[in-house]
């Protein structure tokens, strides 16, 4: 596992580990939209998770380079579930002292996964509190809705806090998520090639898809996960295929939810990310997983992860439009879940992250004294982070240019991963006369984006009704994920694993069968030093649209051998 690297801005938070405090970094600060509603009665019942502490990680990172590396005679060979909980199950010391430090507690009512890392326990407020010295739980309200934290940092006892990594459940409030932005309308031009927003036709035409472009073999699939009680309809999704999908063959239902679809009014996200993933990745089955119910005191992406440890048959490729700051969640947290990451992809799971909608992103940290604000997941090494761009011309198909709202920086975490470094070092110098001040950013850190696709501009429809000018990395991620699920496909028919984690090879290809995005810069902080500027697309790659866009038959080509 990498460790963390020397943040090269001053913390808001002590760097002292204390004591049995495992997230000792984690900000417990109550964003300003949520409202405490006061304290929880000592009998009422909450969900918390426990990470239990994993074995051989550091065989299971060098395990996943293998596997992913094409130039290597373990590319492809992947393991099964067991083998992977074979590897990284908790020591029999550590079930051993979770488990009885649960039950002196009178905490029995826990599950388990399948590779037995995680514990997933039902208790009182009152024994949690006594269980997690320090912890206070109060109930939170925003937007009609209520979750359940602590609003003080937890503590564990000595003996156990070597035999765990976090306990979910505490903190880490669930931001608004990916949510795409509604664009205004502008005064439109009729010509040959002219276009009132992006839809799939649209999408084919840019990246050279072709009718015949949909899967075909029964052993593929592909997913989207949405968290923060954001649902699709089946109507809007058949609705959507009946207006846009008459070229291609395609699916107009979904294979599989995983969880509980709600049944109030549909979210713009859901709906986006299923709808453009079962145009791209056409006539592949599809699952949704969505919250699985809604307790309180669950995590919502926390519980995603967790479902990805106890299922044996998984779709190959997953897209989802989520992250949240790294200054917002702990150390312990990112890595532990980075380690989740490396756990799929061994497993030939592709995991894609949008990069965010806020450019670089600005964290005010003093008064004058201001830094860019990496995401994460999409900071995470062992992801493939995707970011955004936009039309040249926005009503013509033409070249594309760096959406201003592409996501994409360096982590202030994770340190930048051997695969990158020659790309990311290339950048640095061919454009250091412009770049930012190195104050704002951490130059060794992970950087992303590591490819990109549209953004700007969608059709989506949401409650049987066509709405234009959706936008956001929600857009562009679900695009690129069922590009990679029809070149699995492809894979599959000819008896090749499929692609699993992407960015080793990725980065092999050096730009190859991408459209190199050269034009625009995205935003960042609004003050004298940068000026509201972030980083700029740049020759080869760059941290705002990273390789570029999909020439899908370039890219099928290249990653059809092997």
């Amino acid at each position: 596992m990498d460790a963390p690297l020397t943040v090269v801005i001053p913390l808001l938070f002590c760097p002292l580990v204390w004591s049995g405090y495992l997230e000792y970094d984690q900000n417990v600060m109550v964003p300003a939209d949520w409202t405490c509603a006061g304290r929880l009665m000592p009998t009422e019942e909450l969900e918390l998770t426990f990470a239990l502490t994993q074995q051989n990680v550091d065989v299971l990172q060098e395990t996943l380079k293998l596997v992913s590396d094409p130039d290597s005679p373990q590319y492809g060979k992947y393991l099964q579930l067991e083998e992977v909980s074979s590897l990284v199950r908790p020591s029999d010391a550590s079930r051993k002292a979770v488990h009885g430090w649960l039950h002196s507690h009178g905490v029995t009512n826990c599950l388990t996964v399948h590779t037995q890392d995680f514990l997933q326990c039902t208790l009182t407020a009152e024994v949690a509190e006594v269980l997690l010295p320090g912890s206070r739980f109060q109930r939170y309200v925003r937007d009609g809705h209520s979750i359940v934290r602590s609003s003080a940092p937890y503590s564990v006892p000595d003996d156990v806090a070597r035999h765990l990594d976090f306990v979910g459940g505490l903190h880490r409030f669930p931001p608004r998520g990916r949510k795409p932005s509604m664009a205004s309308s502008n005064s439109m031009q009729r010509g040959n090639t002219f276009h009132l927003g992006v839809t799939p036709a649209v999408l084919r035409a840019r990246y050279n898809m072709t009718a015949t472009d949909v899967g075909s073999v029964q052993n593929n699939s592909q997913a989207v996960a949405q968290f923060l009680e954001q649902y699709y309809r089946p109507a809007d999704l058949a609705e959507f295929m009946s207006l846009y999908g008459s070229s291609f063959q395609h699916l107009s239902k979904v294979d599989r939810v995983v969880g509980t679809q709600g049944t109030g009014k549909a979210g713009i996200e859901a709906s986006l990310d299923v709808e453009y993933i079962m145009s791209t990745g056409a006539n592949i089955p599809t699952w949704v997983f969505t919250n699985p119910g809604r307790h309180e005191s669950q995590e919502p992406f926390l519980q995603w992860v967790v479902l990805l440890s106890n299922m044996s048959d998984l779709p190959w490729v997953h897209t989802i439009s989520y992250g949240d700051d790294e200054d917002s969640l702990s150390t312990a947290y990112m890595r532990r879940i980075n380690t989740e990451f490396m756990k799929a992809g061994v497993r030939g799971l592709s995991l894609l992250f949008a990069s965010g909608d806020s450019g670089a992103g600005c964290w005010h940290m003093a008064k004058q004294q201001n830094s860019f604000r990496p995401s994460f997941p999409a900071s995470s090494p062992y992801v493939t982070t995707v970011g955004g761009t936009s039309f040249k011309n926005p009503y013509k198909v033409t070249y594309e240019v760096t959406d201003y709202i592409s996501g994409g920086g360096f982590s202030n975490v994770f340190k930048m991963p051997d695969y990158q470094a020659s790309a990311v070092a290339g950048y640095l110098k061919s454009v250091a006369a412009s770049l930012p001040p190195q104050s704002y950013f951490n130059v060794s850190g992970r950087a992303y984006p590591d490819m990109a696709a549209l953004s700007d501009n969608y059709w989506v429809v949401i409650n049987r009704v066509p709405m234009p000018f959706v936008s956001g990395t929600s857009a562009s991620t679900p695009v690129v994920g069922g590009m990679l699920s029809l070149i699995n496909d492809k894979r599959l028919m000819k008896g090749l694993p499929v692609l699993g984690f992407l960015n080793p090879r990725l980065y092999k290809l050096k730009g190859q069968a991408l459209f190199d995005v050269t034009e625009g810069c995205h935003l960042a902080c609004l003050d004298e030093q940068v000026q509201g500027q972030g980083f700029c697309a740049a020759p080869s790659w760059d941290p705002v649209t990273g390789w570029g866009t999909p020439n899908y038959p370039a890219l099928l080509d290249a990653l059809i051998t092997q």
